[in-house]
């Protein structure tokens, strides 16, 4: 199977079980979940899906020498998102936007994924285990797999970073006692900068921040009037959206109407529409330097200043008046 990913290439997929499991109903419905939740309804540009950051975790595990398991741990790591990816946080008020990962082992148990690594002769309770996977997960600020890919591939997508600049990144990365360093404290100073364009200026941008906020709100609607129930998030975001629309309900279908290109927002802290505050997201790279180890903060007043700004942001939100 050979596999052409825009970050990081051409792969050739020989394991017949990393074949199996791409083509698995599992993880082909993630083609069909948008990484940025509603954001596509508002810029068709920012469509990255689930199976393209999926794909690309599992590559970049790969091309850390991370194992078989490792890889197919990274591929099932968001199998679990529901349509919508986080929106579905913003339905329930879940602070941590930890949704997916609290339905994790029920959507893979109800699966044909334990079958599939059964036949392999794999241990799907040792694979879907994060904390066997120190490539794929580590708890904030470190550098991860899961972390590394969505923040380059989001940023190239949408036209903040070149090919070039991420291509001198992955250069600079290696594994170091399972876990991932950066050699040169500049490239980490670009990351860093990337990482906040990627969680403070796309994630709280006013149109994404509106999109998210007004298709979360029809949602809790749709659920309040039985239109719809939490098993239906785990279809796709046309399927839910379908759904929505064939209730021909007046105030659902207004809302979802409403969610378009052309809106116009304002930040505006005294008379708003839309409060929102997001999950803190801060990272700090680990740094390999003759042997030891350090934090990006101990070697660059950049990072500690950068990281400080938006820890601010973060836990101040976003006030929207629209327009």
């Amino acid at each position: 199977m050979l596999i052409t990913d825009n970050i990081y290439g051409q792969f050739n997929i020989k394991d017949k079980v990393l074949q199996k499991l791409i083509m698995s109903e599992p993880i082909q419905r993630l083609k069909w979940i948008h990484q940025g939740g509603a954001n596509y309804l508002v810029n068709k540009k920012w469509n990255v899906t689930r199976y393209e950051h999926s794909i690309g975790v599992m590559l970049l595990i790969r091309k850390l020498g991370g194992t078989v398991e490792e890889q197919i741990a990274g591929l099932l790591h968001d199998v679990s998102h529901t349509a919508f990816s986080h929106v579905v946080d913003y339905v329930f008020e879940n602070e941590l936007e930890d949704y997916h990962e609290k339905i994790f082992k029920d959507v893979v148990d109800d699966s044909e994924i334990p079958d599939l690594l059964a036949r392999f002769n794999y241990n799907y309770k040792e694979i879907i285990d994060d904390s066997n996977w120190s490539i794929l997960e580590q708890p904030a600020p470190a550098l991860c797999a899961d972390r590394i890919d969505y923040t380059l591939r989001d940023m190239y997508e949408y036209g903040y970073i070149s090919l070039e600049n991420v291509q001198r990144f992955l250069d600079n990365l290696i594994v170091y006692k399972g876990k991932i360093y950066l050699k040169d404290i500049k490239i980490s100073e670009w990351f860093v900068e990337t990482y906040y364009k990627e969680v403070i200026d796309f994630f709280m941008n006013p149109l994404c921040i509106y999109a998210n906020y007004m298709l979360a709100e029809c949602l809790k609607e749709a659920l309040k009037k039985g239109e719809i129930t939490p098993t239906d998030f785990l279809s796709t975001d046309n399927e839910l959206l379908k759904k929505i629309y064939e209730t021909q309900d007046p105030k659902l279908v207004s809302i979802l109407e409403r969610i378009r290109p052309n809106i116009r927002l304002r930040i505006n802290q005294k008379d708003y529409d839309i409060y929102q505050k997001n999950k803190v997201r801060i990272i700090n790279p680990l740094i390999l330097r003759d042997g030891k180890s350090y934090f990006s903060t101990d070697l660059s007043e950049d990072v500690k200043r950068m990281s400080n700004q938006a820890h601010h942001i973060a836990t101040q939100g976003i006030y929207l008046t629209i327009c």
